[in-house]
């Protein structure tokens, strides 16, 4: 996993009025390392319909689509993988339950990430780096220091490490050599951007992380 991790958050496209599947069509011009449909505000129907929607999206641009806490959904989407936060369903369970994902972590502290690197995920993500607008009660920021030792401890490991929290371009030159992936909500979409920008800063995201996009829609 290398590059832009490209969420899509139905609260932040609600309020815009953005279709998802349009958005997610966008970011997928890129062939960002993985997309995330973030759905917290829609009941469990309504999510199932846009993993459905976006699996055959994703596989033809050849990136892994991650359900955001819901492996149940994840399954019966036949998504790639599930991401699940600390006060998610238990990695334990998710196993159980759908063997067949791949399973990425949030973490926001040195003891959380030893506990998620024990179990062998996909990736673990770690932060917030920088303070954060999409949650309402965001975990202390660990910053570039607190990121750094973070990379230091996953790469021993040989696991991939995706940054959060507060990720903008302009902060990319700043941690790109302490993660793997970088994930990204607001500044894909910046206000007044439209669909045509948000796949120029997505591409713009690859590149500067190292990542040659290629072009094409996806």
């Amino acid at each position: 996993m290398k590059g832009l991790y490209a969420i899509v958050d139905t609260k932040l496209l609600a309020r815009r009025g953005t279709d998802p599947l349009e958005y997610a069509r966008a970011l997928l011009v890129a062939r960002p390392a993985a997309l995330q449909l973030r759905a917290k505000d829609l009941p469990a129907r309504a999510i199932l319909f846009l993993l459905r929607a976006l699996g055959p999206m994703c596989r033809q641009a050849g990136v892994p689509l991650v359900a955001n806490d819901r492996a149940d959904l994840a399954a019966l989407a036949g998504c790639e993988s599930v991401h699940i936060g600390q006060d998610d369903v238990p990695y334990e369970l998710v196993r159980r339950i759908a063997p067949q994902l791949s399973v990425g972590i949030s973490t926001h502290t040195p003891d959380q990430l030893e506990r998620a690197l024990k179990e062998r995920p996909r990736y673990v993500a770690y932060g917030p780096v920088f303070e954060t607008s999409t949650k309402s009660n965001p975990d202390p920021v660990v910053g570039v220091d607190g990121l750094e030792r973070a990379a230091l401890r996953a790469r021993a490991e040989g696991t991939p490490l995706v940054a959060i929290g507060g990720i903008t371009l302009a902060r990319i030159p700043e941690i790109a050599a302490h993660a793997d992936a970088v994930a990204v909500i607001a500044d894909l979409y910046p206000e007044g951007a439209t669909l045509h920008d948000v796949s120029e800063r997505a591409r713009a995201f690859q590149m500067a992380l190292g990542v040659v996009p290629r072009r094409g829609a996806a």
